[in-house]
């Protein structure tokens, strides 16, 4: 019988030698998954949501997340951080790339490794089989998975040069397509989880631009569709100085896409302004520049808020604070907003005036109940016009000569910001909360108060601005 000091002592060298293997990217210790917030986020939404896309820069970890996932799913081995959905049981999947080249050389090395034995996000000890396709060297065709319920998991590695064809026919609990796929075979692939309950999602960097694919999500949601956006900025491996020579390094008319997974929007973007141009670091207001909100309601889709401040000298409107959330009462909006300031008013649309069947307040006056200091009519201009159009032009015309500014950790409003377009010549009302809140606030800048010092003084407008 050994003696406790020994078994202690064993322990230690036993978790030493783990370490190490490790560190040398040991087939059956690879290095751990440590995600990041967008690629959480991204994980969380499985437990809702049935279709998932996860938008994003090139080499910022999209493909690590969708290899990660699958692991765990395939192993049943999952994390204690992890939100999203479980798979009890063994599992049958398809993974794929856009040719066989492609998907031996992303989607196989980040679960097998560079051999393509383990290493990546499974061990080697977790294969039980493997069989090698034909035609392409290293490639796999199909791989077995050791599952913590004693069962075997399978997955298959597809690609899309094949056609729809090789689509067809299996019963799968998911599908991983990794770079977008033809329309017809995501429908392809997402037909074949229907039986099953089961999933689908996509990692991909946006190069196609405003695809009918990528068109599907952001402008047809669904309760079962999500979108995970994440660039260059939320990749916390890249210094600020190697985020900048990235990102200098692309052609610009792809550096949208490279390096925040933005689609191309060409002619249809309604700000065609460089996010650069509009983002600042935070800093202290000054006491004397005067601040206003602007709300939007929403239930399905959120009821967002920002708050504006106005240096009236250089006529430059600077957007400090933004919120975002759907399906909340305007007690619990409110709770959050009263903490801006009391002081603060605030600037809101028409649908205002609407009657609550419940309680058969206006809506601008149940939040006024609340404690917010709603200004005493809806969001107009000067003159008493509220155009859309109009709204949105002036906003362009400001952050294209450098009177609109954003504070650049506000992520919910750049994420808007970045896919704010036209479609057939007409805004597309989604995901546009923040925005519509921003040109409220805008409008009625002429009631922006300082805190502690009561109203702005009455302000004169010509045709470019403060006279």
């Amino acid at each position: 019988m050994q003696s406790p000091k020994f078994e202690q002592w064993l322990r230690r060298m036993l978790q030493v030698l783990e370490n190490a293997s490790r560190e040398r990217g040991h087939p059956n210790h690879p290095p751990p998954y440590r995600p990041y917030p967008k690629q959480i986020a991204f994980h969380d939404a499985g437990r809702t949501h049935r279709e998932r896309l996860f938008l994003a820069g090139n080499q910022l970890g999209k493909t690590l997340a969708g290899a990660a996932e699958e692991a765990m799913h395939a192993t049943g081995r999952y994390p204690l951080w992890w939100r999203g959905r479980r798979f009890e049981g063994p599992t049958q999947s398809w993974v794929a790339g856009v040719t066989g080249e492609s998907t031996r050389d992303t989607v196989q090395r980040a679960l097998l490794g560079r051999n393509g034995r383990g290493g990546g996000a499974l061990r080697q000890r977790d294969i039980v089989a493997r069989k090698m396709a034909r035609g392409i060297p290293g490639l796999a065709d199909t791989i077995e998975i050791r599952h913590v319920s004693g069962g075997v998991s399978t997955i298959a590695f597809k690609s899309y040069e094949k056609g729809r064809e090789k689509w067809q026919g299996e019963t799968l609990h998911r599908v991983w397509f990794d770079e977008e796929p033809p329309a017809e075979i995501y429908s392809e692939g997402l037909t074949r989880t229907n039986a099953t309950g089961g999933m689908v999602w996509l990692t991909m960097t946006p190069l196609l631009g405003m695809s009918e694919l990528v068109r599907s999500f952001l402008e047809n949601p669904t309760t079962d569709r999500h979108v995970t956006q994440m660039t260059i900025d939320d990749a916390l491996h890249y210094s600020a100085e190697e985020r900048a020579r990235v990102v200098a390094a692309y052609p610009p008319h792809e550096r949208e896409a490279r390096a925040k997974g933005v689609p191309s929007l060409g002619s249809g973007r309604i700000f065609p302004v460089a996010e650069e141009a509009i983002a600042v670091d935070a800093f202290e207001l000054p006491r004397h520049w005067p601040q206003i909100g602007g709300l939007d309601f929403g239930w399905d889709h959120p009821t967002a808020a920002v708050r504006l401040a106005w240096d009236r000298d250089s006529d430059c409107l600077y957007v400090t604070q933004a919120y975002r959330l759907r399906e909340a009462t305007p007690v619990l909006h409110a709770a959050t907003l009263r903490a801006w300031g009391a002081w603060l008013p605030w600037a809101w649309p028409h649908d205002g005036l609407q009657h609550s069947k419940d309680s058969g307040a206006q809506l601008a006056e149940q939040y006024r109940r609340e404690g917010l200091n709603m200004l005493p009519e809806r969001a107009t201009f000067e003159d008493g016009t509220s155009g859309v159009e109009a709204g949105l032009f002036e906003m362009a015309t400001r952050m294209q000569t450098g009177r609109w500014k954003v504070f650049r950790h506000l992520g919910d409003w750049f994420a808007e910001f970045r896919l704010y377009h036209r479609k057939d010549g007409k805004v597309v009302k989604l995901a546009d909360d923040l925005m519509s809140a921003s040109r409220y606030a805008m409008m009625m800048r002429r009631h922006a108060e300082t805190e502690g010092g009561g109203w702005a003084k009455p302000i004169e407008y010509g045709p470019s601005g403060v006279v």
